[in-house]
C-alpha cells in the first residue's frame, strides 16, 4: 500500500523504503488502490490476496537487491 499511495502521488519509488508497522491512510482507501492496480475488473478476494502477496514479494526483492540500491548504482540505471 505504501508504494502503491506514492507511485499515486507521482513520488520517486527508487528512494523509498517500505517502512514496517507504519500505519497509513484507511483500510477503504487501501482497498480502494488495490483494486485501482490489481488489472482485474471486478477481481475475488483471492485475485487480490494474490495480487498483494506477489505485489509484496517483488518489492521485497527488489530492497534486497543491491542492484536497486540507489547508494549503490547511483544514477547509472536512471528510469530502469
Amino acid at each position: 500500500f505504501q508504494y502503491l499511495k506514492r507511485f499515486e502521488q507521482g513520488c520517486d519509488l527508487a528512494t523509498f523504503w517500505y517502512e514496517a508497522l507504519s500505519v497509513e491512510g484507511s483500510p477503504a482507501e487501501c482497498l480502494q488502490l488495490f483494486l485501482l492496480h490489481c488489472g482485474i475488473v471486478d477481481p475475488s478476494w483471492a485475485e487480490l490476496r494474490n495480487f498483494t502477496w506477489f505485489l509484496n514479494v517483488q518489492l521485497r526483492d527488489c530492497e534486497a537487491s543491491v542492484f536497486c540500491n540507489p547508494d549503490f548504482v547511483k544514477d547509472t540505471l536512471k528510469g530502469f
